[in-house]
């Protein structure tokens, strides 16, 4: 409780300043790429039970000559570059905070086809609500391994306070600032996880 209190009362303590940034993002989004300004979809939160994820969108809906989706990398804008590098495509997820979809800070909310690839130990990540940022993030954020994140947030797990919060999201502000492990090489964000020992 004392956890979703604190998410609730920094959300709403940031609205001044993040409610319009989100307006000015959201037109930025719009006259670069068209409609729709928001991307959607469905992700595992709380024990994996599904919820929608907004965040803005960053790609186009490239297509090759066979109609089959275009890669991510071709896929990203420059404007989505931009919002990534930032990370102000996140800005949308304050909304699923406030809603109770999510945490300030956790494990990132990964994809719903990845459930049935964690083992025992990896699933673990799914003992507390998905987070906007979290220990993962501040230590090598998408240059890390999936077998390192993925150990960093079962610690997370497993050693969470308030403090342990507060740190994570200050040190965020310099992972943003720095512009530190926005991708893995040779990838738009990530690899997909194909499961134990898959590596990146």
């Amino acid at each position: 409780m004392a956890k979703r209190l604190f998410d609730i009362i920094l959300v709403l303590l940031a609205a001044p300043v993040a409610v319009p940034l989100g307006l000015a993002v959201a037109a930025l989004v719009r006259a670069t790429m068209g409609a729709p300004v928001l991307f959607a979809q469905a992700r595992p939160g709380l024990r994996g039970e599904p919820f929608v994820l907004y965040k803005f969108r960053t790609m186009s809906a490239g297509r090759d000559a066979q109609g089959e989706m275009l890669p991510d990398r071709a896929r990203l804008t420059q404007t989505g570059r931009l919002l990534r590098k930032t990370s102000l495509d996140e800005l949308p997820e304050l909304w699923n905070v406030l809603k109770g979809d999510m945490s300030l800070v956790g494990p990132r909310p990964l994809l719903m086809d990845y459930l049935p690839r964690y083992d025992e130990e990896q699933a673990r990540r799914h003992e507390v609500r998905p987070g906007l940022t979290g220990w993962a993030q501040v230590n090598g954020r998408n240059a890390l391994s999936w077998e390192d994140r993925f150990a960093l947030d079962v610690w997370y797990v497993d050693n969470r306070t308030l403090w342990l919060d507060v740190v994570i999201l200050a040190r965020t502000v310099w992972m943003v600032l720095s512009g530190k492990g926005i991708t893995a090489p040779g990838h738009a964000t990530m690899p997909p996880f194909e499961g134990k020992g898959s590596g990146r």
